[in-house]
């Protein structure tokens, strides 16, 4: 199913002639000297049109460096008249958003901590009030599609149509190489629900390791998503925030020459040779929803035998003696741990559903 948003296109307001749309610039500004020889060192990148950086951040703990508050936006205000690039700022209230607007911001973004929050949501589409400003609405830290629809449908019903989604990765207990998980599933879902919906990428979040950077770069292309928000700054190494996470000009105009930019379409040669494995793939689909469905008949005479037999539904021992056993199978298939267990919990889950209805049809 695809949900309906008034979005105004990218290429309408936004002066690039081609994807992806690259924005850059440090995770902080620190001072006035550090952000326009880093703006001059982005400006000289072709693909840059935006330069982003923080200056109010939210922080966690007190005492951290928070920012450089009204102040950064003046040096922003240099860089736009310097440079030509266009200026964006994360917002978080009603304070912010004006000192934005006074200060000639280009685009405002609401970062991850603000967006699961409803009434700031609304208070700050209320302050940017009949302003005809862009919008970027980063995913919340933890994995929640809904929360996510809800701020980008919010700000729409409220007129705002010149909206990007900006993917920055999850907060997951798993440990992993990445700062945040990508979970692509997401803002692929995303991509579903709203095609019209520009979604955009924060390699620098997703990965908090700049070696990281380049091939979350390419991942984010190969799945068409629209544009690129990458940490820049002119010495990462003594940055105030997220100094591993960042690289330099230089750095990054090296990563974005090595993107490989893949077609949405080939010859007519290749659609056949497409067409025909997209046609297995169908009748592969087929035969594994019938498998599913006869499954679940026999988890459902299960229910009745366990009913008659007054033994309880659920069944540990069997249920980890059934997982290792059938990750151990799909490994030797060449599929991923991760994979094969999440397809047995949802199984699982749905079969445990179907003997509670099995058993609670007998009781009736």
């Amino acid at each position: 199913m695809t949900l309906s948003l008034n979005i105004t296109p990218l290429e309408k307001w936004l002066p690039v002639s081609t994807l992806p749309v690259v924005i850059a610039g440090p995770c902080s500004a620190e001072s006035e000297e550090q952000i326009m020889e880093t703006a001059f060192g982005i400006a000289r990148i072709p693909q840059v049109k935006i330069f982003r950086a923080g200056i109010w951040k939210p922080r966690t703990r007190p005492g951290a460096f928070e920012g450089v508050g009204t102040k950064g936006l003046k040096w922003l205000q240099q860089v736009r008249e310097q440079t030509g690039l266009l200026v964006t700022v994360e917002v978080a209230n009603p304070r912010h958003v004006q000192e934005a607007l006074d200060h000639g911001i280009n685009i405002l973004w609401i970062g991850a901590r603000t967006v699961v929050n409803p009434f700031a949501i609304q208070e700050i589409g209320e302050a940017i009030g009949n302003t005809d400003i862009p919008i970027m609405i980063k995913n919340p830290l933890n994995p929640d599609l809904k929360t996510w629809m809800g701020a980008i449908e919010r700000l729409n019903r409220m007129g705002f149509a010149k909206l990007i989604a900006v993917h920055r990765g999850f907060s997951f207990f798993n440990r992993s190489e990445y700062r945040n998980a990508p979970m692509w599933e997401i803002p692929i879902e995303l991509k579903r629900m709203y095609p019209n919906l520009p979604i955009f990428v924060d390699p620098s979040h997703i990965c908090g390791n700049r070696e990281l950077i380049p091939g979350t770069m390419q991942k984010a292309l190969d799945l068409e998503m629209n544009g690129l928000m990458i940490e820049t700054h002119i010495n990462p190494l003594k940055a105030l925030t997220d100094k591993n996470q960042q690289v330099t000009p230089a750095q990054l105009e090296e990563f974005l020459s090595k993107l490989i930019l893949r077609r949405e379409s080939g010859n007519n040669e290749f659609s056949h040779k497409l067409e025909e494995l997209r046609s297995e793939i169908d009748k592969l689909d087929e035969e594994l929803i019938d498998i599913l469905g006869r499954r679940m008949k026999v988890v459902e005479e299960i229910g009745h035998f366990k009913k008659a037999n007054k033994i309880t539904i659920l069944q540990l021992k069997r249920w980890r003696q059934l997982t290792q056993d059938r990750i151990e199978t799909g490994i030797k298939m060449g599929l991923s741990r991760e994979f094969i267990l999440k397809l047995l919990e949802s199984v699982h889950e749905e079969g445990i559903q179907r003997q509670i209805n099995v058993m609670n049809r007998d009781e009736s």
